[in-house]
Formats: C-alpha cells, structure tokens, sequence
C-alpha cells in the first residue's frame, strides 16, 4: 500500500514535494521492511522534522498564552472574572433552553393549581402549630428550672476532722519510711 507524503508547506517555511513511498502493511498497521532504505531515512528525517515543528508550536503556544494572560491582567480580567463571566453565559443559556422553559411553566402551572395551594396552606398550618407546640414546651421547662433554682441544695456529707487525720496517720505509723525515723 502505498503512503503518501502531501504537498505542504513546513513550519520552517519549506515546501515539502509529494512522493509516494511504497510499504507494505501486515497486521495491525505494523510495515513489514520492505522499504528501501532511503525511504526509511526519509521518513526518519520527516518524523524529526514533524517531533521538532511540534515541539516548537508548543512553545509558540505557551509564550501566546503567558502573553494573553499579561493582556487580560492589565485589562483588570483575572480568573475569577473569567469564572464569573463563564457562569453567567452557562446560566443565561440554561434560562434559555427548552427544557429550562418548560420546566418554569410546568412549575408556574403547579404553583398556580388548588391543591398545591391547599397543601401549602396545611404545610404553615402545622408549622405554626409546631411552633406554638414547641414555645409552650420551652416555657414549661424554663418554670420548672425556675422552680428548681428555688429549692434549696442539700449539702454533702463533711467528713470529720478527726478522721481526715487520723487516717493518714495510722498508714504511715505502717510505711517503712516513718518506721526509719
């Protein structure tokens, strides 16, 4: 099968000519070696001339890049402006969509219909009724620690003196360290 190399004009300026290089395919696209030898070295030396025009394009690239950001940066557009901006286009075309469309009207219809109106009405109903629910239990539990703050504390049992001394006393009369006194 014969490979083509086409007409066109390199990074470096250069005009590439047409020429037909005959390889032989067997497998997967893997060429036998049935190309001569000065094929094989031109096609070498096109693949370095390509690898190289890449690399450079890449580089190119990278100094446009760095050279828009410095642009934007003077013009006040930093990332988060880009963000911003991004998320207001995406939105606006969300608002505009089909799909977002009908999902409003459906919503506006349903919002609009008796029974939606009459769930909502119960929904505060119980809310409210909750609320006065749990109000009346937090005044009921605010009197009774009121009424809990008024009685009196009991105190707690004061150990004697005389034992508070003499317990210490009769275990060190035993330790090896008072015996050596």
């Amino acid at each position: 099968m014969p490979l083509l190399i086409m007409n066109r004009q390199g990074y470096s300026g250069e005009n590439v000519s047409p020429r037909n290089i005959s390889i032989g395919i067997s497998g997967i696209g893997s060429p036998t070696n049935s190309l001569s030898e000065e094929d094989e070295l031109d096609l070498k030396m096109e693949l370095a001339k390509t690898e190289d025009e890449i690399q450079t394009l890449r580089q190119v690239l990278l100094a446009k890049e760095k050279y828009a950001m410095d642009i934007k940066r003077q013009l006040g557009m930093g990332p988060f402006s880009e963000i911003k901006q991004n998320l207001s286009k995406g939105w606006q075309e969300v608002q505009t969509s089909n799909a977002y469309l009908t999902a409003s009207a459906t919503l506006e219809d349903i919002s609009q219909s008796n029974v939606y109106k009459r769930t909502q009405e119960s929904i505060s109903n119980a809310g409210q009724m909750t609320s006065a629910a749990l109000s009346t239990v937090g005044v009921a539990i605010s009197r009774r620690l009121g009424d809990m703050r008024a009685l009196p504390l009991p105190s707690p049992p004061r150990p004697s003196l005389g034992h508070s001394i003499s317990v210490p006393a009769m275990s060190m009369r035993h330790s090896n360290t008072f015996k050596s006194f």
